[in-house]
């Protein structure tokens, strides 16, 4: 016990030396359950960088989940996205690039061209378009300090985040969209007889590293949200405002070991290096729940009415688990929610045919309740 206690405090004492010069915000959290295990200057503004395009395939998963896209379509590239800055795939205006290796291009080479060519082929044409339809998806997911200017994070003064909404945006891709999680533990991708090697070093390092994003511009710094699932939990560490990849992937390492070390200890001799502003120290805050304020609860009778958009309330590997979820929305909604089965054979618990408001409503309604949910367009 001795041994994990002065092991900890030496991980503390490294991160607090570490944090003057090297870094600028970090967390680890439990994906499972989001508790904080450890953060500092964790809701303090900062430049996402290419993190951003974590946001960009969220969208891009929802469009294959409601068959707007498929893997095997193929995208046009603009001249617009063929002139993006580096880091890019170098795609040529006029030329196509398929649904899936767009994914595979932002995923492990977080290729610039291409993000723009998803948030063109997605929204309308226009990449601010899509913009701006990532910063409401955010609000929408609990993203509470985040502003979307582009597809890519590209350098722009009003596009900021956070490590908290980053870790929150990362933890709503695995469970949201499981199916599409093996995309950011991709090590290498070949393209065009060229082979692309993925920025995060974690990956085959780092025992039970299973993703994600790296990211970099001159303004933020390195950047990097690392995963890991061993002994039964499975933890995200995010690092942002790295002075370079060695320090990004030494912290994000550290920040790994520090949340195992404590739960394997059962949190019992965990001691936290105090964080620069003491109003952030906590290792107890939930950010799995996509409201910090629990709404106030509502009559289960409102009124909701029809349109276009959803309200999806888990994904669940038993049909009886979605049952009872199900049961539960009833009893906190007053809606019928489906039981949907999708192609890994996981069961949604999803209400179609809302509108925003009412969507936002029903989701209102079950945050109130202790149901965890999203809302999809």
């Amino acid at each position: 016990m001795k041994r994990v206690l002065s092991f900890i405090l030496s991980l503390c004492l490294f991160v607090g030396a570490a944090n003057a010069a090297q870094y600028k915000a970090v967390l680890v959290a439990d994906i499972d359950s989001g508790k904080v295990l450890y953060q500092e200057n964790a809701n303090e503004l900062n430049y996402p960088a290419s993190l951003t395009k974590i946001m960009t395939l969220y969208l891009t998963f929802d469009a294959l989940e409601h068959k707007r896209l498929n893997l095997d379509d193929y995208l046009i590239v603009s001249n617009y996205a063929a002139n993006a800055d580096p880091v890019k795939l170098g795609l040529a205006a006029g030329s196509k690039i398929k649904v899936e290796d767009a994914i595979k291009a932002v995923a492990v080479h977080s290729a610039n061209d291409v993000a723009r060519v998803l948030a063109e082929n997605l929204q309308g044409g226009k990449e601010g378009n899509f913009a701006s339809l990532m910063t409401r998806v955010a609000n929408e997911i609990g993203l509470k300090n985040t502003n979307f200017e582009n597809s890519s994070g590209l350098p722009n003064d009003d596009h900021m985040s956070t490590a908290r909404d980053i870790a929150l945006l990362s933890m709503a891709v695995y469970k949201h969209f499981p199916q599409y999680w093996k995309y950011f533990g991709i090590k290498t991708w070949t393209y065009n007889g060229k082979t692309y090697t993925n920025g995060n070093r974690l990956l085959g390092t780092y025992p039970g590293c299973d993703g994600m994003k790296t990211g970099f511009t001159n303004k933020s710094k390195y950047s990097l949200v690392a995963t890991a699932e061993r002994d039964g939990h499975h933890l995200i560490a995010v690092v942002l405002g790295a002075e370079n990849k060695d320090v990004r992937a030494n912290i994000a390492t550290k920040m790994l070991n520090l949340g195992f070390s404590k739960l394997g200890d059962n949190g019992q001799n965990y001691v936290a290096q105090k964080p620069v502003n003491t109003a952030l120290s906590t290792n107890t805050n939930p950010i799995a729940k996509y409201a910090t304020d629990k709404p106030k609860p509502m009559n289960n009778h409102v009124s909701y009415s029809s349109g276009g958009v959803g309200v999806q309330f888990g994904a669940f590997s038993s049909y009886e688990t979605a049952k009872k979820q199900a049961d539960k929305v009833k009893s906190a909604t007053g809606l019928n929610a489906n039981i949907e089965q999708n192609g890994s054979g996981l069961y949604r618990v999803r209400v179609n045919g809302l509108s925003e408001n009412a969507a936002a409503n029903a989701k209102n309604a079950a945050i109130a309740n202790g149901i965890d949910c999203y809302i999809f367009h």
